[in-house]
């Protein structure tokens, strides 16, 4: 984020490069340098000569450089955005003599989502040399709650570890998709609010009582009445609580319970630091680890492999996807 912030200012101050090619498997960045480039450095009078939106399936290397070497109207830059710039990773070589020399006048801007270029090829070399790489990378399951908390710091909200933890589990990665639920979140509360899961719940959707989160917490500490709670709630929404979600979830939580059992420092700063938790979860590893001892988790990983293949059509399987949760429930609990 600190990244983006300087480009921003950068760009704010009217510091512009001549060539900003925005790469990587995180298209939310992309998207928002994109835009704000986009929305920024021309005024709505210089727009209509000046600026050019290109998409990558429809345009050629040969058309853009066209476009790139022609002189603003009545304006010091003329801005090229070219969307979906990865349709033309076959031919983006041939940038190369245009980014040797690129027209300083032009600002032209590549969004090549899902992909990178090769930093060995001289193509990479000469648009470092005269412009500007940004890649946004994708985040870490255990990275996007405390970026959630970052972007609403920004915005003078603060928000419950396990309100933000209910985000990811059921939002996933998808940055683009978190942030339109954070915006709606922040339309109907007012600023320095502290947002809580009933906040989650009445405005986003996702039961704070019956979740992944709240599996994962009944199952460690063996809370058998509330597990089978909540995946009868799950049975009766499954559109909105896939098995696969729920399987990766667990898989994750007793993966990372195995390593707690290998840690020799079990302290709460070790075990967030290692396990890649925020402190406020650590309890939830010491109950479980009372729980299942190393060998059982061993044996849990393989059960959850087992219904992860089950739940996507391999073998003979004739169960439900609610019936194959209910198997995998059992037999982690007993």
């Amino acid at each position: 984020m600190n990244e983006v912030t300087h480009l921003i200012n950068d760009i704010k101050n009217g510091n512009y490069k001549p060539i900003y090619f925005l790469m990587g498997e995180e298209p939310y960045y992309i998207d928002k340098i994109s835009e704000y480039i986009e929305n920024s450095v021309l005024d709505e009078s210089e727009k209509e000569f000046n600026q050019l939106v290109m998409y990558g399936r429809d345009v050629s290397i040969e058309e853009i450089v066209s476009a790139a070497k022609r002189f603003p109207m009545m304006s010091s830059h003329q801005v090229i955005i070219v969307k979906e710039a990865q349709d033309l990773s076959r031919t983006i070589d041939k940038i190369e003599s245009y980014a040797s020399q690129p027209q300083p006048s032009t600002i032209l801007v590549f969004n090549y989502k899902y992909k990178k270029l090769d930093k060995r090829k001289k193509v990479y070399k000469v648009i470092e040399k005269n412009g500007l790489f940004f890649e946004s990378k994708k985040l870490y399951d255990n990275q996007v709650s405390d970026w959630i908390r970052k972007i609403l710091g920004g915005k003078k909200y603060q928000i419950e570890p396990k309100a933000a933890q209910m985000l990811v589990e059921f939002l996933g990665t998808d940055l683009s998709k978190i942030s339109n639920e954070l915006e709606k979140l922040i339309s109907v509360l007012s600023k320095e609010t502290i947002i809580n899961p009933v906040h989650i719940e009445e405005n986003i959707g996702i039961s704070k009582d019956f979740n992944n989160f709240e599996l994962r917490k009944a199952i460690g500490s063996k809370n058998v009445l509330k597990a089978n709670q909540i995946i009868k709630y799950f049975g009766e929404n499954l559109k909105n609580n896939p098995l696969v979600m729920t399987i990766s979830l667990l898989n994750s939580f007793f993966t990372q319970l195995l390593m707690y059992h290998g840690l020799n420092d079990k302290s709460k700063a070790s075990v967030a630091k290692n396990l890649g938790v925020n402190p406020y979860f650590v309890e939830d590893y010491v109950v479980a680890a009372r729980n299942y001892p190393m060998r059982k988790v061993s044996k849990i990983i393989t059960l959850l492999r087992d219904a992860d293949m089950n739940s996507k059509g391999v073998g003979n399987n004739t169960l439900t996807q609610i019936d194959i949760l209910k198997e995998l429930l059992f037999k982690i609990l007993h």
